[in-house]
């Protein structure tokens, strides 16, 4: 079963330490059982545009669609047995220490 990892950045969490940052770690447990699908960390929300269709007409707005102090901060795909697999790699992933991880089924278009 597939899941997201949103990967969240959070104000209140404890400092990042880059020393205890083992995403390298991580990557290559996901790649050793063969569950990650695609990943990648995104621009901060000052990068974002937000498009919305209201009446025909297409409004586009610089930032997030709320504000926030929290921001997704990356993704990862994951595809395993079920989703206590799922909730066990998001555990470990270090922005689980220095923000959150938020995991969602995926749920397909049948």
């Amino acid at each position: 079963m597939e899941y997201l990892l949103l990967i969240v950045s959070d104000p209140d969490a404890p400092t990042y330490v880059p020393e205890e940052d083992n995403i390298e770690e991580w990557s290559a447990d996901l790649d050793a059982r063969g569950a990650s699908r695609v990943g990648n960390r995104l621009r901060p929300p000052s990068d974002a545009t937000t498009v919305t269709v209201r009446e025909g007409r297409t409004i586009l707005t610089d930032g997030p669609f709320t504000e926030s102090k929290e921001w997704i901060a990356g993704f990862d795909l994951i595809d395993v047995a079920d989703l206590d697999e799922a909730l066990e790699i998001a555990a470990a992933h270090p922005m689980a220490r220095f923000g959150r991880v938020e995991v969602r089924p995926v749920w397909p278009f049948e």
